[in-house]
């Protein structure tokens, strides 16, 4: 693990064992850390230190690399005192180093002899380096009863090292001891037992495992929330500290943390629970308010008992265990397989352009289309979906008790089969839709384009003929701008090359932007040219303060009683060949367009004598017709 620059803060360029650094990893080397602000003897100082360092560690290592958890940089103590109570003065040339060990084998010798054994040799191989270096070493059993003791000191002096070699436990302790003072600062009032447990306790660590807290907070006195809410509440603050201590201390990223309320914590002891008897047994105080060490020694000296109720339902949960798994794989069957395979399919008929079926119609709509009509897809596929959606069906009615893993496995296989094959069937209506797409717009912009040449005059016109007409009797003539043409062409030749299978997907894309254009264009020339056209066969009245209107199409007059009406008034009569209106009766706008899009507006219309006298019985006698309004 390779251990991140941290901030460094040196109280005395003269002794490296002054700083307060917060850095973590199996290996660091002093050099890393260096302020590159320091002055040059301050610098050269720092990297002396670290080569002395570093040749203690490769001698200790070479000997007991199974055995050292850390080593790491230390503190110098406090100033012993004289008979006069006055401050002896500290060596500052001292360098002050602790070796961590592994002692959770040791059988062979009492752990004072293992520990004075050790530290002479520790002591011997750092004078081989230096004289100056001074070796500490701590058995990892003397840290632990140093916590079952609530004698906390050398937590807090390993939360001010830096580590120079780490296996993790280390940065377990320091991460741990950061995050519990910052834990006891804000909620020592509720605070019952701060424990590090998990792997690094017992004997099972990496250098990758997680650093598991458990914490336990006394509800006992809680007024004014539920203890729900007072969990919920603490637990939300407790982890986002562990999270700023996880930054503080360059250990990011690596500590569980483990809420429980007294009484529920209580009666998980109660119950037996098998995380909390784990939590009991291996679990290292490293902050206790004397409720943790009590229940530690009970379940040591197996005063600890579940209760009755407690194995019978240890004794039943095997069985309970295989029911939730034959209901969890019931309702895979059931659910997922079922809307893993129906919703994609649905999609598909729905790319076609169908809206979707219910489940049940769907692998029928399926086989219509894309086997019987377009012959896109294989029976066997229709065939697997059908199978599930009965299998969904048999278990919903009974009919279907258990499915086994083995039919899981066949149907897991099944469902990725036929979605794999229904990603290749959205390619196949992608490229059919394109295909009706680019047909579709061929014949919209030919049939618009008639249109447009019918206005002008211009009636039958064959599909060889068309550019040329479009050309000569819209272009030439200023009716229709000259970059329209251009677009003409691209989508004659796009059909052509689309049919030839020349055509890509990004230039099926560009023709039908086009062709949309070039559609929207000719259809609002064709309605300002209509509109020009049908004022010729308006007469546009006014009665009272009401404006209205007459359109005379061929042998139909359509009335608009009120022109500013928004729910408009329309009529419609025959003309008689003096021009009197007969048969009136109501109407609406929808007639009235279809009327207008199917005659032939005339060039020219003649307004009887008759058609006046007629406009006053429908508008009343004080009916004015309007010219040019």
């Amino acid at each position: 693990m390779t251990r991140k620059k941290s901030d460094t803060s040196i109280k005395s360029d003269a002794s490296i064992n002054e700083q307060y650094i917060t850095t973590s990893g199996n290996n660091v080397s002093l050099k890393d850390v260096v302020p590159s602000d320091l002055p040059p003897e301050a610098q050269k100082r720092l990297l002396e230190i670290k080569e002395k360092i570093d040749r203690f560690q490769n001698k200790a290592m070479e000997k007991f690399s199974d055995y050292i958890l850390g080593i790491a940089l230390m503190q110098p103590p406090k100033p012993e005192k004289d008979e006069n109570g006055n401050e002896k003065p500290v060596d500052k040339n001292k360098i002050y180093l602790m070796v961590l060990i592994d002692d959770s084998d040791s059988t062979k010798m009492s752990k004072e002899e293992l520990k004075e054994k050790l530290s002479t040799i520790m002591q011997s191989l750092a004078h081989e380096v230096d004289k100056n270096l001074e070796v500490e070493t701590i058995l990892l059993t003397e840290v632990w009863q140093s916590c079952y003791d609530s004698k906390y000191d050398i937590l807090e002096s390993i939360a001010l090292s830096l580590p120079i070699f780490d296996k993790g436990m280390l940065a377990a302790i320091r991460i741990a001891e950061v995050h519990k003072g910052m834990v006891l600062k804000k909620f020592e009032k509720y605070i019952v037992s701060y424990v590090l447990g998990g792997s690094l306790v017992q004997g099972r660590a990496t250098s990758k495992s997680d650093i598991d807290v458990f914490i336990v907070i006394d509800d006992t006195d809680v007024k004014k929330m539920t203890r729900a809410e007072l969990k919920d509440k603490l637990r939300a603050i407790i982890i986002g500290m562990g999270i700023d201590a996880g930054k503080m201390t360059g250990i990011e990223n690596k500590i569980n943390i483990q809420v429980y309320i007294l009484t529920d914590f209580w009666e998980s002891i109660k119950e037996a629970n098998p995380v909390i008897f784990t939590f009991l047994r291996d679990g290292v105080p490293f902050y206790d308010r004397g409720i943790f060490m009590p229940w530690k020694q009970l379940l040591q000296m197996g005063r600890i008992k579940p209760s009755p109720e407690s194995i019978e339902m240890f004794m039943h949960s095997g069985d309970q265990i295989l029911d939730r798994v034959n209901f969890k794989l019931n309702e895979i069957a059931t659910e997922d397989f079922f809307w893993a395979t129906l919703t994609p399919t649905q999609a598909a008929i729905m790319l076609y352009g169908l809206p979707p079926p219910t489940p049940k119609e769907t692998p029928q709509v399926v086989r219509d289309i894309f086997i019987k009509k377009e012959h896109m897809l294989e029976e066997e596929y229709i065939d697997i979906l059908e199978n599930i959606i009965k299998l969904r069906k048999d278990l919903e009615h009974g009919d279907k008790k258990i499915v086994t893993g083995k039919e899981i496995d066949q149907l897991l296989e099944n469902s990725r089969k036929y979605l794999g094959r229904l990603k290749e069937l959205f390619k196949q209506i992608d490229e059919l839709k394109e295909k009706e797409t680019i047909k579709h717009n061929y014949e919209t912009v030919l049939t618009v384009i008639r249109d447009t040449l019918r206005l002008e005059g211009v009636d039958t016109v064959p599909d060889t003929e068309i550019l040329k007409s479009f050309e000569l009797y819209l272009i030439h003539k200023g009716h229709v701008p000259e970059k329209y043409l251009r677009i003409l062409k691209e989508i004659i030749k796009s059909k052509k090359d689309y049919d030839s299978g020349k055509l890509t997907k990004t230039e099926v894309h560009q023709v039908n932007k086009d062709s949309k254009e070039l559609i929207r264009f000719l259809v609002e020339y064709i309605q300002r040219k209509r509109g020009r056209e049908l004022d010729r066969v308006k007469i546009r009245v006014k009665h009272g303060n009401i404006f209205g209107e007459v359109i005379l199409l061929g042998k139909t007059a359509f009335i608009i009683h009120n022109v500013d009406d928004q729910n408009k008034e329309v009529s419609k009569a025959k003309i008689t060949e003096d021009g009197r209106f007969i048969d009136i009766q109501e109407s609406s706008l929808e007639e009235l367009e279809q009327a207008i899009s199917k005659v032939e507006i005339p060039s020219k219309t003649f307004i009887k004598e008759s058609i006046f006298e007629h406009l006053k019985g429908i508008f009343g006698k004080d009916v004015e017709i309007l010219i040019n309004y």
